[in-house]
């Protein structure tokens, strides 16, 4: 099956203690049904310093549940659903339900 969300995609989460907040896309993990979105999820790691690289508590974005996000819609603005739609030139591409505008470039 194709993915509706992508690395590269503005999204919006849907749910938990980061509701409401914006951010592209970093990594998707298919297999895990999770993506990593920058600036939502953050969690405190405790890092060992390593070479040039000085320990300490690092903050960095953990995976979160793809059914938590929603793509946002490039015409509105608002959180929308994903469908697929065939082009006269035969590619599939994904399109906003919302708008029915492309997602794909």
């Amino acid at each position: 099956m194709a993915a509706k969300i992508k690395k590269g995609d503005r999204v919006i989460v849907l749910t938990g203690k980061d509701k409401g907040k914006t951010g592209e896309v970093i990594a998707a993990f298919p297999a895990e049904d999770k993506v990593v979105v920058q600036g939502v999820n953050m969690v405190k790691r405790h890092q060992r310093a390593s070479g040039a690289d000085t320990g300490g508590i690092v903050e960095k974005e953990a995976k979160i549940a793809v059914s938590n996000v929603a793509i946002v819609d490039p015409k509105e603005n608002k959180p929308t659903r994903v469908g697929f739609k065939t082009l006269d030139d035969g590619r599939k591409v994904r399109v906003a339900k919302l708008s029915g505008e492309v997602i794909d470039n």
